[in-house]
């Protein structure tokens, strides 16, 4: 499937399920950046390495150029994202259930936000699309195991990887550094925390944008009746339109989640900054390029952990981190359960 913008907008102006949906699925993404993108930055702002304001500004511009480039030389991720789910047979339905699947992300994304809880909107959208599909098939028939399977491989993944990586990196930096003068490396680390930073907030647009383009193009499709499409390109258009409302998301708002991930989990130097930036980054340069859809906010977090635990275990505030993993371990079925819930019920109304 291909569809260019022309195209599009004549389709959304005579088309109102297609207006519906879009505008649903660019809330997602405006909330996604507003609420999951500041945990790119987190760290460079609890260390001080970079005010707030032109950090977000930062993850706003790295974000958009995330989306665009990794799109442009791999868009795995996107089709993982596209084929994980069967709505069935009926485009109407489908359509409806999207919608509604749609409406619990925003809601779980929105609920998580106000509590300063950094859940994964990545694991939020993998279960809502996924609760909205066996609503609709009245069974698990709806849900695709061969691409369902990368997200459990990519959950393992990116617990196990970015905690080694991040004690790994921070263990190197200090071997690298023992006989240096503290004094003198802080200026270089604080540069090198912000590139971390930027690295990190382009590699959460390379994968968070794609799984989203996965979930627009799939509205279109719904919307003109085509439930069976197994192939699509991304338009530059719609790289553009996603990434533009990410870094808008990211601009607006984020210093609850910042606080949480950078200030209270683990009290981080320069260094460590950079190392769990570097791990992060790193880790999600190679899911992307993989296929694999994981969480920018497990991965990181599970980042910073590792470093926190490579000076002593005690450095990690296991309170809050405890806090962050009950928070994903319900993602899942709390997500998968109001997707499921507002799918039956927007069935019964539309």
């Amino acid at each position: 499937m291909d569809i260019s913008f022309i195209v599009f907008l004549q389709e959304l102006l005579g088309n109102p399920a297609l207006l519906i949906v879009s505008v649903l699925t660019l809330g997602v993404i405006l909330v996604n950046g507003w609420t999951d993108a500041p945990n790119a930055i987190a760290t460079s702002i609890s260390t001080r390495s970079i005010n707030p304001r032109p950090a977000i500004l930062m993850a706003a511009v790295m974000n958009f150029l995330g989306i665009l480039v990794m799109t442009f030389l791999n868009a795995n991720v996107a089709m993982t994202i596209y084929n994980m789910v069967d709505f069935g047979g009926s485009s109407h339905d489908a359509l409806v259930a999207l919608c509604a699947a749609l409406v619990a992300i925003v809601a779980w994304a929105t609920a998580a936000w106000w509590f300063g809880i950094p859940t994964s909107e990545s694991h939020a959208l993998i279960a809502g699309i996924s609760g909205a599909a066996i609503a609709i098939h009245n069974s698990f028939a709806g849900i695709n195991g061969g691409e369902w399977i990368k997200v459990l491989y990519g959950l393992i993944f990116s617990t196990f990887l970015g905690f080694g990586m991040g004690w790994a990196v921070v263990r190197l930096t200090e071997l690298i550094c023992r006989k240096m003068d503290r004094g003198k490396t802080t200026p270089f680390f604080r540069g090198a925390q912000v590139c971390g930073a930027a690295a990190m907030a382009f590699m959460h647009g390379a994968q968070d944008g794609q799984k989203f383009m996965g979930v627009f193009l799939l509205g279109i499709c719904l919307s003109r009746g085509q439930a069976d499409v197994s192939e699509f390109s991304i338009p530059l258009w719609l790289m553009i339109l996603c990434s533009a409302v990410m870094a808008f998301g990211t601009s607006i708002g984020g210093m609850r989640i910042i606080k949480t991930v950078g200030m209270d989990m683990v009290k981080l130097e320069k260094y460590q900054g950079f190392a769990a930036d570097a791990a992060g980054a790193v880790c999600l340069l190679f899911s992307s390029l993989t296929g694999m859809p994981v969480s920018t906010t497990h991965t990181k977090t599970t980042a910073i952990m590792g470093v926190g635990a490579s000076k002593r275990i005690t450095s990690v505030n296991w309170g809050i981190v405890k806090e962050m993993l009950m928070a994903w371990v319900f993602t899942f079925p709390g997500c998968g359960l109001v997707g499921y819930l507002m799918a039956k019920l927007f069935l019964m109304i539309f």
